[in-house]
């Protein structure tokens, strides 16, 4: 048998057994027995050096520990353990042994004995699991793509797969720990109303959709089944955050339960948060004051096309301050003593005009644009060249074709961005223009986010005009 027949040979034996007629799952159907060998060493103070000795010899698999207590068959000290050796290895056959194996045996280190190993349920893994009940037409693409929120397993199950629906949750279920809860999404992010949420039905598990996830150092409680939340949106959160610097404004437009909102506020940065759901709201205040950020957070639940002139108007004529006292070291607590000179407190005010706006609706998002026509018209003695205060950069999420160097999407997205403002916004580094690639949402669609600072000629403008 040749190495390559004998390595597809080896990885049968450890699959589990198949049964494609599975529609409801009996974990006692899968059991394996096989029989390897394995060298038994009779003093356990040698195991660590006879398992460095024959590291070429011994069975390497993911979720299957090499050393075992030695079969009872061996004459042994009790406590003796044994090393499993790799199926090519035979106890009948010293052909199959190595120099290393030969001299260990010589020299009565090791044993080589039989030994049966039990496979069960446990042992396989859920792509493993699935791969033996799922009919063969379909092994091209097992469902594997899911997301988790809190203790919620999020699938989103293409039709051929429905009828296998409960099969696959209770496997899912089993092989992640956290996972209590799993469902199927059965419309559309957004289909069925504005807030983009969406309808699901339970698979496996209770349906206790309030959930808790922690990310960038926050912690988010919330009722998945009534706000929106998208946990592979943690790296584009902390990217966009990264942005900001303390002591600025920004105004989040559609800001959800929060997640750029509270890391931004950690950062002692003044964000003025908005979401139209009502739900989206009430967390977003209420994790405001969980994560103790609540005095940097001003939340809000109106219409995003008129909150982004009104907060910039109230901001104007808003006056906040935080005074921040200063703590004291670990070591000087520790040492209890009033006799250590503390800093001043740290006195912060609010300021006058938006850093940045956050536009995450990317279905939409583009549309809310206009309203930045003429947004700080009269207003021009605030921003540079009369003072250093820039105009504020706008973060705009939007969905596009996919492409391999994404140079046909930027101009669309440009040209689109233009349109909305009426006023040509040229191409990436131009207005500080910048698209970013966000994630891929499906196989032919990309999700976006176009960063540029809004120009003079749109911001200052006193009558509209096309581009």
């Amino acid at each position: 048998m040749s190495d390559s027949a004998q390595t597809t040979h080896s990885a049968e034996m450890f699959r589990p057994p198949i049964n494609r007629a599975m529609r409801t799952l009996d974990r006692s159907f899968f059991k394996k027995e096989l029989n390897l060998a394995s060298a038994c060493v009779p003093d356990k103070k040698n195991i660590a050096s006879c398992q460095k000795d024959l590291s070429r010899d011994i069975l390497k698999l993911e979720r299957l520990p090499s050393i075992r207590p030695a079969p009872s068959t061996v004459n042994a000290d009790s406590g003796a353990r044994c090393l499993l050796l790799r199926p090519e290895v035979r106890t009948d056959d010293e052909s199959t042994w190595s120099s290393r194996l030969h001299g260990l045996v010589k020299a009565q280190q090791v044993l080589v004995a039989p030994y049966r190993l039990q496979l069960s349920y446990d042992y396989w893994n859920y792509h493993d699991i699935m791969s033996a009940i799922l009919p063969e037409s379909e092994q091209d693409e097992i469902p594997v793509g899911f997301s988790v929120v809190g203790h919620v397993a999020h699938l989103n199950l293409r039709e051929h797969y429905l009828p296998y629906k409960s099969l696959i949750a209770s496997v899912l279920m089993d092989k992640n720990p956290t996972i209590r809860t799993v469902i199927n999404k059965i419309d559309d992010v957004g289909e069925e109303n504005e807030f983009r949420t969406f309808r699901y039905e339970v698979l496996a598990g209770p349906d206790e959709m309030n959930v808790e996830i922690k990310e960038q150092e926050c912690l988010f409680r919330f009722d998945y089944s009534k706000v929106y939340w998208n946990t592979r949106l943690n790296t584009e959160h902390g990217r966009l955050v990264a942005k900001f610097r303390p002591g600025e404004a920004v105004c989040d437009v559609m800001a959800g339960v929060g997640p750029f909102v509270l890391p931004a506020a950690k950062k002692k940065i003044w964000v003025w948060a908005n979401d139209l759901n009502p739900e989206s709201h009430k967390s977003l205040v209420e994790n405001s004051k969980r994560n103790k950020v609540i005095d940097f957070v001003r939340p809000f639940c109106e219409d995003g096309h008129s909150f982004i002139r009104t907060s910039t108007s109230r901001l104007l004529t808003s006056s906040r301050q935080i005074t921040i006292q200063p703590k004291r070291s670990r070591s000087a607590r520790s040492a209890r003593t009033t006799s250590v000179q503390l800093p001043p407190p740290e006195i912060l005010e609010e300021p006058k005009t938006f850093s940045h706006f956050v536009l995450n609706l990317p279905a939409t998002a583009t549309t809310f644009l206009p309203n930045f026509v003429g947004l700080h018209r009269g207003h021009e003695h605030l921003f540079h060249p009369n003072t250093e205060v820039k105009l504020p950069m706008i973060h705009v999420y939007c969905f596009s074709t996919k492409s391999d160097d994404n140079k046909a999407e930027e101009e669309k997205i440009c040209r689109e961005v233009s349109v909305q403002l009426g006023y040509e916004i040229g191409k990436v580094g131009k207005e500080e223009m910048e698209i970013w690639d966000v994630r891929d949402v499906a196989p032919q669609k990309r999700m976006f986010c176009a960063s540029f600072r809004l120009p003079g000629e749109v911001a200052f403008r006193t009558e509209d005009k096309g581009v």
